[in-house]
C-alpha cells in the first residue's frame, strides 16, 4: 500500500552551530532596545527573525511510503508426543484455521513451519524457530503462535525475539501420564551371577497413589509381577545365565485417565560376559607342542591357566627322592573332585593314563562334562594303547575311539595337509579360516602336518580331516556340555611356521570358546538386532538346504512371516523396520531370538502430557499466552487481532500479533518556504522600515 505523508523540514545552508551563534549574537543587540522600548525595536526584532528564518532554509517536504505486511510464524509441532490420541488431528485442524484467519487480517503474511521429529534430541521447537527468523526482518516480526503439546527440549534461557509468542496446546489442562523410569541398568553382567536394575514408577500431575504393578520378562520367558509403590525407587534382580545378549522387557500397569501408555514400558539389554576363564591343562609328557598351549592360554589376560606337566610316569623307579620328583605336588585330588567344577575348560594334551588318575576321578570328568562342562583333548600315539583315555570312563562322553585295521596301526605317519570338511565350511570354528580349502576337494595352502590318528568317530561332527578323509577334528555336545578331540599332536607345527605354518592360535581359539558355549561360536544359532530402525535378523545353519521362513512378533502382538535371503556359509539374513517400541522376537521354528527397541525418542516420551510450564519464561518475556484447543474434534481458537507496539498482547478469548507499521520510502519532493529570492526583499525591506522608523 502507498502513502503520501507531507510535513516541514529546515536544511540550514550554514552550520547549525553557527546559526546558534548569529542568534545569540542577534538577541544581545535587540535586548538593550527592546528594554528602553525603543523606535523600531520590534521590527529590528522581525528583521533578525526574518533573517535567521532564511538561512535555517525552511522546506515542505512531501514523503512518498510503501508499507510492508507484517509477518507471523506459525509453528507446528510434528513429533512423536504431539501425535498421540487425537493430538495431531487437532493440531492439524487449528493450523488450517488460523491460515484461515491471518489471511483476513490486513497488512499480514504468516509463514507456516514445520517442527519434525527430533529423534534422541527431543523436540527443536526453537531450533526451527531460529532457521525460520533468519529470513524475516525483526522490524516486520508481528508474532509466533505455535501449536505444540508443550514438551520442548530446547527452551533458550532468554526469549529469542521481542514480538508476543504464543502458545496453543491440544487437550485441556489437568492431564496425568503413568511412566516407567529406569534409574540405572547395567550394560554388562558376569555369566553366572545376578545384575540389579534400580526403576521407578511415577504418576506425573497426580500425587502418589496405590502400588501399580510391574510386569518383568526377560528374553520371551513366562512373565512375573511385582508391586512396586509409585514415585519411589525399585530395586530389580535379573540373573545372567548365559553370555550374549539378555532383554529384559518391563512393562507397569495402565492408571486408569493416563494420556498414554507409551511409556509405561521399557527395554534393558543386558550383555553377559564371563569373567576370567580358569582353564586346566594338563599335559601328559614333555613333548614339542607343550609350550605351545602354555604360550596360546597364557597369552590371553582373559584367562587364568593351571598347568601340570607329568614329567615322569609313576611306574618308572630311577631311586629319585620323592622330593626332587615336583616342585609342588599333583593335587588330584583336590583338582578332580573338590575344585574340578570351578573350571570353564579341562585340557588334556598327551595325557595317557598311566594310573595318575583313578577310574573314580575319570568318571568325575565324564559327569563334568555331562553337566555343562567343556573338555578338549589332543591326543597322539598315547591315545592308541592300552593306557588310552578312549578305555576309561571317559571314553563314555568321547566322540571317537581309536581304530586299527588287520595288521595296520593306528597311528597314521606322513605329511599332509589337514583341511576343512564341508560340513566344516559351515561350522564357526573352522568358518573362513585362514589359508583353508576353497572347497571340499580343494587342498588348503596352510602347513603340512605328520600324524595323525586312524579313529572309529561314533558321535558329533568332524569339521576338520586328514588325508584319505580320515577325521581329525570333531566337535560334539554330550548332554548339557561339550567336546572336542584333535587326532593329531602335531598342530604346534603351525605356530613355528613350519611350512608356511597356519592359524593355530585362531583355531583353538574359537575350538575352546565354542566349547564355552560362546553365543557367537554357536553352529546353529537365530540372533536378531535393531540397528538404525530396522529389524536385522541373522540365522546360521550347518545343515544344507534353503533357509525356513521365520516368523516375527511385533512389540504389539502382531506377527508376520518373513523369507531369510540365503549366504555363504551356512549364513541367512532377513531385514525389516522395526518402528515399535518394545521387544521383538524371532523364531525359526525350532530357536527364537529376541531384539530390543527401546522409544525412539527417550526425551520426548519421558512425559506425555500437555503442559506450557516449560514455555513459561518464553511467554512471560514476550508478553504471549497459552491457550487451550480443547478436548472435542474441534479446535476452540482464541480470536486472532492486531495489537499496536507496547500494548497488551492477549486477553481474554483473544491473542494478538503486533503492528509494526514497516515501510519503504520510494520518493520526497521539497519545495522551499522561503527562497533566496523572496528572503533577500524582505529582509531588506524590514531593515529599511527598522532604520526610518528609528531615524525620526
Amino acid at each position: 500500500m502507498v502513502q503520501a505523508l507531507s510535513g516541514i523540514d529546515f536544511a540550514p545552508i550554514i552550520p547549525a552551530w553557527l546559526l546558534v551563534a548569529l542568534a545569540a549574537v542577534a538577541l544581545i543587540a535587540l535586548v538593550p532596545a527592546l528594554f528602553r522600548s525603543a523606535r523600531g525595536g520590534l521590527l529590528r526584532a522581525l528583521t533578525f527573525a526574518l533573517l535567521l528564518l532564511a538561512l535555517a532554509n525552511p522546506r515542505l517536504v512531501e514523503e512518498t511510503r510503501e508499507t510492508r505486511p507484517d509477518i507471523g510464524v506459525l509453528l507446528v509441532d510434528r513429533s512423536d508426543s504431539a501425535r498421540i490420541g487425537g493430538r495431531a488431528a487437532q493440531i492439524e485442524a487449528a493450523r488450517q484455521a488460523i491460515e484461515a484467519r491471518a489471511g483476513r487480517l490486513p497488512d499480514l503474511e504468516m509463514r507456516t513451519v514445520e517442527v519434525p521429529e527430533g529423534g534422541n534430541q527431543g523436540t527443536r521447537l526453537f531450533t526451527a524457530l531460529e532457521r525460520a527468523l533468519a529470513d524475516i526482518p525483526r522490524a516486520r516480526l508481528a508474532g509466533v503462535i505455535a501449536l505444540t503439546d508443550g514438551q520442548v527440549h530446547d527452551v533458550p534461557v532468554t526469549a529469542p525475539l521481542e514480538a508476543p509468542f504464543h502458545a496453543l496446546l491440544p487437550g485441556r489442562p489437568g492431564e496425568v501420564d503413568r511412566r516407567l523410569r529406569i534409574i540405572e541398568a547395567p550394560g554388562f553382567g558376569i555369566v553366572g551371577r545376578a545384575v540389579e536394575l534400580r526403576v521407578a514408577v511415577e504418576d506425573l500431575g497426580a500425587a502418589a497413589g496405590a502400588p501399580a504393578n510391574l510386569t518383568i520378562r526377560r528374553d520371551g520367558a513366562a512373565p512375573r509381577t511385582e508391586s512396586v509403590p509409585t514415585g519411589r525407587e525399585h530395586r530389580i534382580t535379573i540373573p545372567i545365565e548365559r553370555g550374549g545378549p539378555t532383554v529384559v522387557e518391563l512393562s507397569a500397569e495402565a492408571r486408569p485417565g493416563e494420556v498414554s501408555e507409551l511409556n509405561n514400558r521399557a527395554v534393558v539389554t543386558i550383555t553377559g560376559v564371563r569373567d576370567r576363564l580358569r582353564v586346566l591343562l594338563v599335559s601328559g609328557e614333555p613333548h614339542a607342542g607343550e609350550r605351545t598351549w602354555r604360550r596360546l592360554l597364557k597369552a590371553d589376560p582373559g584367562v587364568d591357566l593351571v598347568h601340570f606337566t607329568i614329567l615322569r610316569p609313576p611306574e618308572k623307579d630311577d631311586l629319585t627322592p620323592l622330593n626332587e620328583l615336583a616342585l609342588i605336588a599333583f593335587p588330584v585330588r583336590e583338582l578332580f573332585q573338590v575344585k574340578l567344577r570351578e573350571f570353564d575348560l579341562v585340557i588334556f594334551d598327551r595325557f595317557a593314563n598311566r594310573g595318575i588318575l583313578p577310574p573314580a576321578y575319570l568318571r568325575n570328568i565324564a559327569d563334568y562334562v555331562r553337566g555343562g562342562g567343556a573338555l578338549l583333548l589332543s591326543v597322539g600315539p598315547e591315545f592308541t594303547g592300552p593306557t588310552s583315555l578312549a578305555a576309561t570312563p571317559l571314553g563314555a562322553v568321547l566322540p571317537a575311539r581309536p581304530a586299527a585295521g588287520p595288521g595296520q596301526s593306528a597311528v597314521a605317519e606322513g605329511a599332509f595337509r589337514p583341511r576343512v570338511t564341508a560340513l566344516g565350511a559351515r561350522h564357526p570354528v573352522t568358518e573362513g579360516l585362514t589359508g583353508a580349502n576353497p572347497t571340499p576337494e580343494a587342498e588348503a595352502s596352510w602347513g603340512r602336518w605328520y600324524r595323525s590318528l586312524h579313529a572309529d568317530q561314533r558321535d558329533g561332527v568332524a569339521v576338520m580331516e586328514a588325508a584319505g578323509g580320515a577325521p581329525l577334528l570333531i566337535l560334539d555336545r554330550v548332554a548339557e556340555g561339550r567336546v572336542a578331540l584333535l587326532l593329531s599332536d602335531h598342530i604346534w607345527l603351525w605356530s613355528r611356521g613350519h611350512d608356511g605354518g597356519g592359524p593355530q592360535a585362531e583355531l583353538l581359539r574359537r575350538a575352546a570358546h565354542w566349547l564355552m558355549r560362546e553365543p557367537e561360536l554357536e553352529e546353529e544359532d537365530l540372533t536378531a538386532r535393531i540397528e538404525a530402525g530396522r529389524l536385522r535378523v541373522e540365522r546360521r545353519s550347518v545343515e544344507p538346504g534353503p533357509p525356513p521362513e521365520i516368523t516375527v512378533t511385533a512389540p504389539d502382538g502382531s506377527t508376520r512371516r518373513v523369507p531369510l535371503e540365503p549366504g555363504a556359509g551356512g549364513h541367512a539374513t532377513a531385514s525389516l523396520p522395526a518402528e515399535q517400541p518394545g521387544v521383538w522376537q524371532v523364531t525359526d521354528g525350532s530357536r527364537s531370538a529376541f531384539a530390543a527397541a527401546a522409544a525412539a525418542n527417550p526425551p520426548e516420551v519421558a512425559d506425555l502430557r500437555a503442559d506450557p510450564a516449560k514455555l513459561a519464561p518464553i511467554l512471560a518475556a514476550t508478553g504471549g499466552a497459552a491457550r487451550w484447543l480443547g478436548a472435542g474434534a474441534e479446535p476452540t481458537l482464541p480470536e486472532l487481532r492486531r495489537v499496536g507496539p507496547g500494548r497488551d498482547a492477549a486477553g481474554t478469548g483473544w491473542i494478538g500479533l503486533r503492528r509494526n507499521g514497516d515501510h519503504t520510502v520510494t520518493g520526497i519532493a521539497a519545495l522551499p518556504l522561503l527562497p533566496p529570492w523572496l528572503a533577500l526583499p524582505l529582509t531588506l525591506g524590514l531593515a529599511v522600515l527598522a532604520w526610518r522608523r528609528e531615524g525620526r
